[in-house]
């Protein structure tokens, strides 16, 4: 039985293999080098000062609530979870704004997370019982034509 693979039998030696994958890795070493040499540096900022409530004990001053789309947009804290919650801070005395995560979201977050895996093991348990069904209708055309030929 002759094969239909028109990759000439030198060509799978292990050093020529060998060889492919070092000059391709050192063309792609190069090309993700260059790429990498070439970004833009982003000018340098003025440094961003961290909140008071990472530095510092706080009391939560108003629960976590959920944002409006005005404060998704205009308040830093909004745009991580879209629930923030108002802090101060016992040493500056300061009020501040943090991102929370609220029990309703959480609860949200689980359920669908609870849906997903029950639809993955319907679609598995129906792939299993497919291809058990295959495997044994194969079986069966293989005793078959076992029984025929004798």
């Amino acid at each position: 039985m002759e094969s239909d693979c028109r990759i000439p039998v030198t060509c799978c030696r292990p050093r020529v293999l060998v060889l492919h994958a070092l000059f391709w890795g050192l063309v792609s070493l190069r090309v993700f080098g260059a790429a990498l040499l070439s970004e833009e540096k982003p000018p340098a900022l003025k440094p961003v000062v961290a909140p008071c409530w990472l530095l510092e004990e706080f009391v939560v001053t108003t629960e976590c609530s959920q944002c409006n789309a005005f404060q998704s947009k205009s308040w830093s804290a909004c745009g991580q979870t879209g629930y923030v919650e108002r802090v101060n801070c016992t040493k500056s005395n300061r009020d501040e704004y943090k991102s929370c995560r609220s029990a309703l979201m959480e609860e949200h977050l689980f359920w669908k997370f609870e849906a997903v895996m029950l639809a993955l093991t319907a679609v598995f348990a129906i792939l299993v019982v497919v291809r058990q069904r295959w495997l044994d209708r194969l079986a069966s055309e293989k005793v078959r034509r076992q029984i025929e030929s004798i």
